[in-house]
């Protein structure tokens, strides 16, 4: 069966954005698609599951889409749900207590979403906001906790998603502790493009704004904007509206090792190139 989600967000980026109208076109969903579920192709949750078995906890869930904006579930709220991403991208954040949002991780299809409390505090640590438009493969506790408990590799593999994830957040912790801007907002902008980027002009593009890309790399909106600006002036990227276009992975991933001819200095202002002044200059 095939739901809509119900939770309405209040506020943020994406606020008031799609309707939902034409969803069950546009997104496709694995799983159900190809019940089979070729051993290559299965969100990694089911690795290792025999075809038979995978169709059977398949058949268990029940999909549903989220448009995008909708809150999948919030920080502190009772888990009753566990879902398996199959299309989109979910946001993960929190709340520090000035209210300024960290974002955590982008969830991506194959992702987990609400396992981790389930046999810990029973309670989400986090929020789930569809980044853009999603579908996912929902279970409730009760059902999803008697699969693990019939497939144990169920709980492998989970347990390896979420090291995964937890290694990931360790690094991003090592480079706000010890790193200046340049590097870790070169270094995140590399894993976005590698995890959620798409070929646009000749580059690849990904889809997160200024602001959200401060908030994933514990740095400000000017920091990034400035930063943006001088690697725009080098060709590297193009900053649009909600998204950066990378063009030279070479020098960004140069920042990233801190290379200091590349490296920008912070402090100092940074003017916004002219293409037409470049244009110019070519002709």
């Amino acid at each position: 069966m095939l739901e809509k989600g119900s939770n309405s967000y209040q506020g943020g980026a994406y606020n008031g954005g799609s309707n939902g109208a034409g969803r069950s076109s546009i997104v496709h969903h694995r799983i159900v698609d190809n019940p089979g579920g070729d051993a290559g192709t299965r969100p990694a949750l089911f690795s290792g599951i025999l075809p038979g078995d995978y169709t059977r906890i398949a058949a268990t869930g029940r999909v549903k889409e989220f448009a995008r904006g909708e809150v999948l579930y919030l920080e502190g709220d009772s888990i009753h749900q566990v879902l398996l991403l199959t299309a989109g991208l979910v946001k993960l954040n929190k709340l520090g207590l000035s209210g300024t949002e960290v974002i955590l991780r982008l969830g991506v299809p194959g992702d987990v979403l609400g396992a981790l409390g389930v046999f810990s505090a029973g309670s989400h640590c986090t929020t789930a906001q569809a980044f853009r438009q999603c579908r996912a493969l929902v279970w409730d506790v009760s059902s999803f906790k008697a699969l693990v408990e019939r497939f144990p590799v169920l709980h492998q593999n989970m347990a390896r998603i979420l090291g995964g994830h937890l290694l990931e957040l360790e690094e991003r912790f090592r480079e706000v502790a010890t790193e200046r801007a340049g590097p870790r907002v070169a270094r995140q902008v590399l894993r976005l493009m590698e995890q959620v980027g798409k070929s646009v002009d000749g580059g690849v593009e990904i889809g997160l704004s200024r602001e959200e890309l401060a908030q994933m790399t514990g740095t400000t909106l000017f920091t990034v904007s400035r930063l943006l600006s001088a690697w725009e002036a080098r060709g590297m990227v193009r900053p649009r509206r909600e998204a950066v276009a990378i063009y030279d992975v070479p020098s960004l991933r140069a920042v990233g090792r801190g290379d200091e001819s590349l490296c920008v200095v912070e402090s100092a202002p940074i003017r916004k190139p002219s293409y037409q002044k470049a244009l110019s200059a070519i002709a």
